[in-house]
């Protein structure tokens, strides 16, 4: 696995703690993610931290100002799993696919470290049957493990068991802090300034999903995208 695609973190939580709390968080209202060419079957999310402080709201958009939901209050264990990270927070949200259920293949826009961004990955609750592929690599996600991965590359999910797979995802901030983070797990600084740009049919799918959202900074990223779409000679 090249460790600009995905990596573990050195540190882990406790799993049993996790899903403790999630079932806390079961017992409230869930959202269908908002764009449901993106998958199959069931796939919901309830955020921790917002925009707008409200659980329903799962845009995440840099530079923007985030609030936590009343459900983080009411999750001492994943307030401090939170707290571990020291750089600034984003978004918090957990993430069901259900059983059986797919997530399609699909890129975000500005998803890697490069970007100045970090989005972190903590199974809360999986299993062998769950596939995560980043960049055409499978990444064996463990419950309670700590993932970083760069979802500028075509990233997709399987469920094929008998149970919701449950991921607790937090976006943070890059920050000297991360940097030493990333330095540690043999993050190759040079590559990912270097990286090559998406293609243009994998720009284009970035454009519809940002039009989708249909938010004034979504929109207004789409619309940067198209021009650099129009300019683009390959």
């Amino acid at each position: 696995m090249h460790n600009n695609t995905a990596f573990r973190l050195p540190f882990s939580f406790e799993a049993d703690c996790l899903q403790e709390e999630l079932r806390i968080a079961l017992e409230r209202d869930w959202s269908a993610h908002y764009n449901s060419a993106d998958y199959a079957g069931s796939w919901e999310s309830i955020s921790l931290r917002s925009m707008s402080g409200k659980e329903d709201d799962a845009r995440a958009f840099a530079g923007a100002q985030f609030h936590d939901t009343p459900l983080l209050e009411k999750l001492p264990y994943i307030q401090s799993v939170v707290r571990h990270f020291e750089c600034p927070i984003e978004t918090v949200r957990l993430l069901r696919l259900a059983a059986g259920s797919e997530i399609k293949e699909h890129r975000d826009p500005e998803g890697g470290y490069e970007d100045g961004y970090l989005r972190i990955h903590i199974p809360v609750q999986t299993n062998e049957q769950v596939t995560f592929i980043v960049g055409g690599e499978n990444i064996p996600m463990k419950n309670g493990e700590c993932w970083y991965a760069d979802f500028n590359l075509p990233h997709s999910v399987k469920n094929e068991s008998g149970s919701d797979r449950v991921h607790l995802v937090i976006d943070g901030v890059r920050n000297v802090w991360t940097d030493d983070l990333f330095r540690q797990c043999g993050y190759d600084f040079e590559a990912g300034a270097k990286k090559t740009r998406p293609g243009r049919d994998a720009l284009q799918r970035m454009i519809d999903e940002l039009r989708l959202q249909n938010t004034p900074a979504a929109l207004q990223l789409a619309g940067a995208l198209e021009k650099e779409l129009a300019e683009r000679t390959d």
